[in-house]
């Protein structure tokens, strides 16, 4: 298919805001694209390939910068300029290749296979052990696909690369797509059931192609991650029990990383709740699998936990985040952060078990465990229909620096990607506190024009200065950044690049799900999942990093 097809339905859906507009768009796309449903359906997502294959492009933003000035002529200065007045790197491509100085590299016309087989090969390369990663490589790919663009194409080229398109298409969007342009509407549930079970709209897609009864066939597979249940949070014992009923297993809640892992025969591989592969940042998660787990073939739902190697206490999951995008050192941080892994959940044993009952998984899973001392151990649990003990189960989790308990319903399957009521989550509310915007950084896509993020800051009054505690990104709506913009605007006093530092005089209610040590901000501590709860426009000095410090020590 050429890729200026594909470039026309970016436009119409760049156009629209209707999600039904969206669906019928990507609908008559995919109906006409039956022989490249594959290829089609990942780009309709701006992403050359899912997300759970271990394939990295490794091409930041500012990378990009020095890809667009190669393949324009362009100094990185202009591009830079051009990118802060912009907010999107997509477009500011696009109008550098409308005056660019370099002759095309490439003068066959682009094709969505072109495309895809550019990509996956700068993915790819590194893999192989006796070959280095060569950026300058990398570069001269992107490069050359975006010279050999026109200014529309290098748009969406650039956002295929960075892997934020800004069109609004989600997963809903082309399970309802696929209904529409294969049955007429019908069979979301088994398009969503397939995807949940595979995470491959591609498979999914090429399933819908052939009829319905391909789709209902497709099943686990082993080193193909599957959508994780999801928990429903409450605020009580009582709601806990009125969801998953009595008795119920009750679980810790840990404070770590949670980890689909699959095993056959003797290889083992990890995937994070996102999908993403992380087994080599883990060989000894997968030793402990190894030596601990006797099945042949079979995917386990568990939690990684960090723990201090000195004296075996709990490390919190931001410590423990080191790990996961870390490539090189491994074996130094596999001895700085060690980790035990806690199997709470059994999916599949030489045969899926996701519509068993959660007694009857618990129970296979009880069989193939074999705890060690440290690396491997089941989830500390309990049955009970007792509220008093639930409350002293969970108080024993927190005073061990875990994050509150879990209740799960015994007679309940596992439904992959749902938050069904199966489970639930129970942890304390934390105290909010009052902080002061201290700096923030632009934003990007829908975002642009606003500022988009805000770091907030505490006060020490031993110092006299503000402290920065955590960034705040997530949950605000328009008219929120529209507000905070329109206060922050006239307090800005320095700006580099998209980052800008604020006069500390806007001050907020910040909610947060924790309070975490941290080096990365100079208070020493870090909110996690710092969000918006009101203005203080009563008060002129936020919250002491004393008070940050007293909050973080109760938890």
């Amino acid at each position: 298919m050429k890729y200026s097809k594909l470039v026309e339905t970016y436009q119409k859906l760049e156009k629209t805001q209707s999600t039904l507009e969206k669906t019928s768009i990507l609908a008559e796309l995919f109906s006409e694209s039956e022989e490249n449903i594959e290829e089609v359906v990942l780009l309709a997502m701006g992403r050359p390939f899912p997300k759970w294959k271990d394939l990295d492009l490794g091409i930041s933003s500012r990378t990009m910068v020095d890809i667009i000035s190669q393949a324009t002529g362009k100094s990185e200065s202009e591009v830079e300029k051009a990118w802060k007045e912009e907010g999107d790197l997509g477009i500011v491509a696009e109008k550098m290749v409308e005056g660019k100085t370099q002759q095309r590299l490439m003068t066959q016309e682009l094709t969505a296979e072109k495309v895809l087989e550019r990509t996956d090969k700068v993915a790819r390369m590194g893999e192989n052990s006796l070959e280095s990663v060569n950026m300058d490589k990398k570069k001269k790919h992107i490069a050359e696909l975006i010279s050999s663009a026109s200014p529309i194409e290098a748009r969406y080229i650039t956002r295929t690369v960075l892997q934020n398109m800004r069109l609004g298409v989600g997963e809903g969007t082309v399970r309802d797509a696929l209904a529409e342009a294969f049955f007429q509407g019908e069979n979301t549930e088994e398009i969503q059931r397939a995807y949940d079970l595979t995470t491959d709209f591609s498979t999914v897609a090429k399933a819908c192609t052939e009829d319905v009864g391909r789709l209902k066939n497709l099943e686990v597979e082993i080193f193909r991650p599957i959508r994780s249940m999801l928990a429903k949070k409450v605020e009580s014992v009582e709601e806990g029990f009125d969801t998953v009923g009595k008795p119920a297993a009750i679980d810790y809640k840990y404070d770590g990383m949670r980890a689909q892992i699959h095993k056959k025969d003797d290889e083992v591989k990890v995937f994070t709740r996102r999908l993403e592969e992380v087994t080599k940042q883990f060989p000894d998660v997968v030793k402990a699998v190894k030596t601990n787990l006797e099945a042949d073939k079979a995917i386990i739902d568990t939690e990684i936990v960090a723990y201090n190697p000195e004296d075996y206490s709990k490390v919190p999951f931001q410590k423990l985040s080191k790990r996961i995008k870390r490539k090189y050192e491994i074996q130094r941080l596999k001895e700085q952060i060690p980790v035990e892994v806690r199997p709470f959940d059994i999916l599949y044993l030489d045969n899926s078990l996701l519509n068993e009952d959660y007694r009857i998984r618990w129970e296979k899973l009880v069989e193939v465990v074999q705890e060690s001392d440290k690396e491997f151990k089941l989830v500390d649990r309990a049955v009970t229909e007792s509220e008093d003990e639930v409350v002293s189960m969970q108080q024993k989790s927190l005073s061990e620096g875990h994050e509150g308990i879990m209740m799960k319903a015994l007679d309940a399957r596992y439904k992959p990607g749902s938050r069904v009521g199966y489970m639930v989550k129970l942890k304390p509310v934390m105290e909010t506190l009052d902080l002061a915007i201290v700096g923030g950084e632009w934003g990007e896509g829908r975002r642009k024009g606003w500022i988009g993020s805000f770091k907030l800051g505490c006060y020490s009054p031993e110092k006299d200065e503000y402290l920065e505690v955590g960034k705040m990104a997530t949950g605000l709506t328009d008219e929120q950044l529209e507000e905070l913009t329109k206060r922050l605007k006239p307090l800005i006093i320095d700006e580099d690049g998209r980052d800008i530092d604020i006069k500390p005089e806007v001050m907020v209610e910040a909610e947060y799900e924790e309070i975490q040590k941290s080096p990365n901000y100079s208070s020493g501590y870090a909110l996690r999942f710092p969000r918006l709860k009101s203005f203080r426009d009563d008060k002129d000095v936020p919250d002491s990093v004393q008070k940050v410090r007293d909050l973080f020590n109760q938890q």
